[in-house]
């Protein structure tokens, strides 16, 4: 107690006064040492244990693989094995990878390999430092595997953003009947919530209704309201979360949030206003959601006043993202004076978020030179990132300066900078599929591309005329026009148009904002074939039907 309440010269004192020392008042101490750093006075009283358990070496070998000295780690390992100490969970849980080769190596020729506990935990080892090969191999090894081996191969795919990959596996489980447990929907329901697996994520919605009603594990309902928003299905979202027993902040703020997204300002004003009503205090993930909602609706007059309001009546100091939804709020408007103003308020430098909600302002209000220098800015300060230079060429394009485009367009050939493909998955039948630009490697590719020019003569019927001034200058018209009709959103929707019956509503998941030429080509699309579409970008919702968009083209 008084070491985890950083009174560390009273914890020795306790101890030295004890009359009966056992494993774990030496392993506490030896833990609170290593908490400070102080190495060598944890390492004098391991050596002073008279019997050491394999609590008291697993202290030492966390003490220094947590301070980044592996060699002495594993030295203790193989001490610990030697003097005939059995690892267990623990030891993996603070090893590092090349313990983690030892102990591996150790199983096998020990004949550890049907150890559940042991395994399990260098499954959950290797998959935090994204070995997931090794990982699934020690999985797939196991000769029988309890439910801890699927929860721990399926987290360690989410901690190393293998959505689809997760989702797999959990399919195979349901497959074998292999019973989930609440931590295995903690660790699938992200999942879903990535990809937009909606058809997934009712069958656990009805599952946890089923088997989880009364469960007090609040993160569970929480996953559950954000896989339904984020999934497009806010209604449903509002359900989980009217029928919670017990609310929790995250809770609210899931639905706020979830809310914002979907463009629903007045519901999540509604429900901030319930927040108070109801006795709960919002909290700052609270007001990032109601600023949020702010910035999407161009609210300029309410949103200083919640903004104010978080500061003066509930005393939380605000933080990059507060002043994020400001400034992008404020600058969306042409408000650039008041932006730079609240800029300057701030205790924090502005980060690359804040600079670039600017710099995509410069391009909506078309402020040529205020975007060259922002861009200049954001250069330096985060030199991979292809955000800015695809934001200022599009600005040159879009005023016809064409050398300048080319100028820029050569500088996101560098290395360095890291460019991330347009992706948008869409799910037909509980299968999750991706598409990329220009996507040809698929079993119904022909089907597709055939629906696609399909697609691209009614729109030309129905006068849509696409914006081919942001694509490559050198570029033929018919070729521009041909690069922006095979844009993964494209694809996704001409899949699901030869996919499923028609009148049924189309969903997909796009990891990057949708381009103007999709957003004017999709309402289009929704009127001629008489579908709703529901399109999730990295900033919002957008639901497409009759010809308009719930965003009003603002986005």
């Amino acid at each position: 107690m008084y070491a985890q309440c950083g009174e560390l010269a009273s914890a020795p004192q306790v101890f030295d006064k004890s009359l009966l020392r056992d494993a774990v008042s030496f392993a506490a101490l030896i833990t609170a040492y290593v908490s400070r750093g102080y190495l060598e006075d944890a390492r004098k009283l391991f050596d002073e244990i008279p019997v050491r358990d394999v609590v008291s070496w697993n202290a030492m070998i966390a003490e220094y693989a947590q301070n980044g000295q592996h060699d002495e780690s594993l030295s203790f390992f193989r001490e610990m094995l030697r003097v005939g100490v059995t690892p267990d969970e623990s030891t993996m849980d603070h090893g590092c990878l090349e313990l983690g080769n030892w102990v591996r190596s150790w199983i096998d020729k020990n004949g550890q390999g049907t150890n559940l506990r042991l395994v399990n935990a260098l499954i959950d080892m290797y998959a935090k430092y994204v070995d997931l090969e090794t990982a699934r191999d020690l999985f797939e090894g196991l000769p029988q595997r309890d439910l801890i081996s699927w929860n721990v191969m399926i987290g360690g795919y989410m901690h190393g953003r293998f959505y689809k990959e997760a989702l797999s596996l959990f399919r195979h489980m349901l497959e074998l009947h292999v019973k989930p447990s609440d931590v295995t929907f903690l660790g699938v329901l992200p999942a879903c919530a990535h990809l937009g697996a909606l058809d997934y994520g009712k069958w656990i919605h009805a599952y946890v209704d089923r088997n989880f009603k009364h469960l007090t594990n609040t993160g569970l309902w929480t996953s559950l309201i954000d896989m339904c928003a984020k999934c497009g299905n806010i209604d449903a979202g509002k359900q989980v979360f009217d029928n919670v027993e017990t609310k929790s902040s995250a809770s609210w703020n899931a639905l706020i949030i979830g809310l914002d997204m979907q463009g629903g300002a007045t519901q999540a004003f509604h429900l901030f206003s319930r927040i108070v009503i109801e006795g709960f205090r919002p909290d700052d993930i609270t007001f990032i959601g109601v600023l949020s909602v702010c910035s999407h609706a161009g609210l300029v007059d309410l949103g200083p006043k919640y903004f104010n309001s978080m500061i003066q009546d509930y005393k939380i100091t605000p933080k990059l993202q507060h002043y994020g939804c400001m400034i992008d709020l404020l600058a969306g408007a042409g408000l650039f004076e008041e932006a730079e103003g609240l800029m300057g308020t701030m205790e924090r430098a502005p980060d690359g978020a804040i600079w670039g909600s600017l710099l995509a302002a410069c391009k909506l209000h078309k402020k040529v030179e205020m975007a060259e220098k922002l861009a200049n800015h954001l250069f330096e300060v985060e030199p991979n990132n292809p955000s800015p230079y695809v934001l200022l060429s599009n600005i040159y394009a879009g005023t016809g300066r064409w050398d300048d485009v080319a100028r820029i367009r050569t500088r996101l050939n560098d290395p360095g900078i890291k460019k991330v493909p347009g992706c948008t998955s869409i799910e037909v039948n509980s299968i999750v599929h991706e598409f990329l630009v220009g996507d040809k490697l698929r079993p119904q590719g022909k089907e597709i591309y055939e629906r696609l020019d399909e697609i691209d003569k009614l729109l030309e019927i129905n006068g849509h005329v696409p914006d081919t001034s942001e694509v490559l200058y050198d570029m033929d018209e018919d070729w521009k026009e041909g690069a922006l009709s095979h844009h993964s959103e494209r694809l996704a929707i001409s899949y699901g148009l030869i996919s499923t019956k028609p009148g049924t509503t189309i969903r997909i998941v796009k990891n990057l904002r949708v381009c103007g030429n999709c957003q004017s080509a999709t309402k289009l699309i929704s009127k001629i074939f008489n579908r709703e579409m529901i399109a999730r970008d990295c900033n919002r919702f957008h639901h497409f039907k009759d010809g308009l968009c719930s965003c009003m083209d603002q986005w």
